[in-house]
């Protein structure tokens, strides 16, 4: 193993947090709205077994979005993702105020985004991912670039990389073939 993957499998390996983006990661990026103005979400639901796991493994969860929007509240309360951040105009602020909230330090949270509003959270924490379809100016910058689509399993294997690199996958996968 390369010095550079041992030391990222060792930052992966302290991650107690991860912190998801909505919009292009959890779903597709495209925004859904009824006669009456109501936003429609389409969620994976590979991706929220993949966060169950992953919050079955030790590892809280939470969700910063730049939107609002009720079935984000519904998915995240499906979910049990208690840390739900939604409206957020300054994404730093609402990263920090996390981070003190639950006392803990940068190096121990993950984050995948899929664009520039992203950053501020992606360039500092202990590992970063994006989506393929994010902009160069975020993919260029990230640990890791999912193979999979926002909103089409991206999130599953952001999880699964933690879960792997931690030891806990294997358990996990021990629960459903025995």
């Amino acid at each position: 193993m390369k010095a550079q993957s041992r030391a990222l499998a060792a930052r992966i390996g302290n991650i107690r947090l991860v912190i998801l983006d909505v919009d292009g990661v959890l779903t597709d990026g495209r925004l859904y709205y009824g006669a009456d103005g109501e936003e429609f979400k389409v969620f994976n639901a590979l991706d929220g077994h993949g966060i169950k796991m992953l919050a079955d493994s030790g590892v809280a969860v939470a969700i910063i979005s730049g939107r609002s929007s009720k079935a984000l509240r519904k998915r995240a309360t499906e979910l049990g993702i208690a840390h739900l951040m939604m409206g957020v105009g300054d994404k730093a602020q609402a990263y920090q105020k996390l981070l003190k909230k639950l006392h803990l330090t940068t190096d121990v949270v993950a984050s995948i985004g899929d664009d520039i509003v992203d950053l501020p959270i992606l360039l500092h924490c202990g590992f970063s991912a994006a989506v393929p379809d994010a902009p160069e100016d975020v993919t260029s910058r990230v640990d890791f670039v999912t193979s999979r689509a926002g909103g089409a399993g991206a999130v599953r294997e952001f999880c699964e990389v933690i879960m792997r690199t931690q030891g806990t996958y294997r358990l996990a996968l021990k629960r459903y073939i025995g």
